[in-house]
């Protein structure tokens, strides 16, 4: 694996214990998160992060091991293009199902 890959995966681990992080000094709760604007926006910047990053892994290794690379891509871009679509429901279940998944995955591409 090369170093862009090795970085942008870092990128990737870092943005996840970012969005863990917004949630560590409480319980994971649906209606604090939305009722609190400035982690809902974090936490979507950081998807953003995840996103790209991921876009820019599977233009160098597409057949990189990485659940849903590809729907990880679309999240950024309803993000990013369709800002007046995303749904604090989506983005809650994306942390809550998908998110402990592609830490360890990226944990596991990095000890690898």
């Amino acid at each position: 694996m090369g170093n862009e890959i090795k970085t942008w995966l870092y990128d990737m681990l870092n943005a996840i214990l970012e969005i863990e992080g917004f949630f560590s000094n409480g319980p994971m709760d649906f209606h604090n998160y939305q009722s609190d604007i400035r982690t809902k926006r974090a936490v979507e910047r950081n998807l953003e992060i995840i996103g790209e990053a991921m876009n820019r892994i599977l233009t160098q290794n597409p057949n990189i091991s990485i659940s849903n690379s590809r729907k990880i891509v679309d999240v950024r871009n309803i993000i990013i293009h369709g800002y007046d679509k995303v749904s604090d429901e989506v983005i809650w279940g994306i942390i809550i199902n998908h998110i402990p998944t592609l830490k360890k995955e990226v944990e596991s591409l990095l000890r690898g």
